[in-house]
């Protein structure tokens, strides 16, 4: 199954330049899994040699945990946008943690922060490589998600108390595009702002200001990408920005550019040759 035809990874946030990804799919999990992993994703790339291929992200304020050919690594939540220079010929298949998982793989994810990190799980590096080598097809693909859903399953326990909200937390920033304040979130999850912050940075790894910054960004440069007649102002005014002088500043500070720029530069993007189905 690819992402396009699932609801539960249709969502378009994160890719700055959609057009300019390698083959690229999402799969979901099993559902015994939803609680730990938000969705398995598999880009493979063939770039001309002495070329690169920079892909561009503004990262969900989450971590992965990915298998390539050459090791497996855990990755941390990000601060700001990133980006990978893809060369040669490759592939990877990564998971897309949720709070409550997470948390098992690291024991202290603010010190992940913007960091990618050796993984020692030698029996999910052979089990991945082993499925995807074949030819990394929709067969390879399913396999490899496959025996990934069967280490998480054997390696991490089930959401606890704490897991449970956490994933709660993470849930409703990312479903309501008003929550803009931590004392929103407290309020929807009956608990204090003082219990959300230390659930963010224990389950996450940031402060839980960041994590609804980074969701809305995500749907700012979505919005302005999706609509070029869209006005900036009233994509500011849509994710609870004071202003658009607020949303530029944040898209400054993250992005490294101003929505205007982004809009414009994003209107040039280039497809690359191969299937691709939605990020």
């Amino acid at each position: 199954m690819t992402g396009s035809e699932d609801p539960r990874t249709g969502d378009p946030r994160g890719i700055l330049y959609p057009a300019r990804l390698p083959t690229f799919h999402r799969l979901p999990a099993p559902p015994e899994l939803e609680g730990l992993i938000r969705w398995f994703w598999i880009p493979r790339w063939q770039v001309a040699p002495g070329r690169t291929s920079r892909q561009e992200l503004l990262p969900f304020p989450a971590s992965n945990l990915v298998v390539q050919l050459e090791a497996v690594t855990l990755s941390g939540p990000s601060s700001r946008a990133s980006f990978r220079d893809l060369r040669g010929t490759g592939w990877a298949v990564g998971a897309l943690l949720r709070p409550a998982a997470a948390v098992q793989l690291h024991p202290d994810l603010g010190a992940l922060r913007d960091a990618e990190v050796p993984f020692n799980a030698p029996d999910l590096h052979s089990a991945v490589v082993q499925a995807m080598m074949p030819d990394g097809g929709a067969s390879s693909r399913a396999h490899a998600a496959s025996v990934f859903s069967r280490w998480v399953a054997g390696r991490l326990a089930s959401p606890d108390e704490a897991g449970r909200l956490a994933n709660a937390m993470e849930e409703a920033i990312a479903a309501d595009r008003q929550i803009t304040r931590v004392e929103q979130v407290a309020a929807q999850l009956s608990t204090s702002a003082r219990g959300i912050q230390r659930l963010a940075r224990s389950h996450v790894g940031l402060p839980p200001l960041a994590i609804i910054r980074r969701y809305r960004l995500q749907e700012a440069a979505q919005r302005l990408r999706a609509d070029p007649a869209v006005r900036i102002a009233d994509v500011a005014a849509e994710l609870g920005y004071a202003d658009q002088a607020h949303l530029s500043r944040d898209f400054r500070t993250v992005l490294g550019l101003t929505p205007r720029d982004y809009r414009q530069d994003g209107g040039r993007d280039g497809s690359q040759d191969g299937d691709r189905d939605g990020p």
